[in-house]
């Protein structure tokens, strides 16, 4: 497991195109799937929406990395993963706000997904700090 963290670490580009299809994957879960059943979890229509907006610019921004950027990625990894841990705080919030209406599959998959979220974002601080970007 380690040489796998050690490879992502190593290869800026790669944890842009892994944060990229993370945040597909988020948007198409909130948008989407969750959005359909959004009564057995417990989480309102808006927030779902909004949650769902956010991940598709960070897969933009971290797309236009992975394809466009040829150096400096020890910034825009920084930025990447500032934002992925303000869309934590965000979920995290909103799952305290509404704790109450929210279903043992609801808070479930939030958990999850700030689980996953948060280690990536570990990675990429990790990252942007070692000496072996570019």
């Amino acid at each position: 497991m380690s040489s796998v963290l050690q490879r992502l670490i190593s290869n800026p580009k790669q944890l842009f195109f892994i944060d990229g299809l993370g945040a597909l994957v988020s948007a198409f879960f909130l948008g989407i799937v969750l959005v359909r059943l959004h009564e057995i979890i417990g989480m309102q229509l808006n927030i779902l929406y909004f949650l769902a907006i956010l991940p598709i610019f960070f897969a933009m921004y971290s797309f236009s990395c992975y394809f466009f950027l040829a150096d400096n990625h020890r910034t825009f990894l920084r930025g990447i993963a500032f934002a992925n841990l303000l869309y934590c705080c965000i979920t995290l919030s909103l799952v305290v706000y509404y704790y109450n209406s929210l279903t043992v599959l609801g808070l479930t998959y939030f958990l999850v997904e700030l689980i996953i979220v948060g280690v990536i974002i570990a990675i990429e601080f990790k990252a942007s700090k070692d000496g072996g970007l570019l």
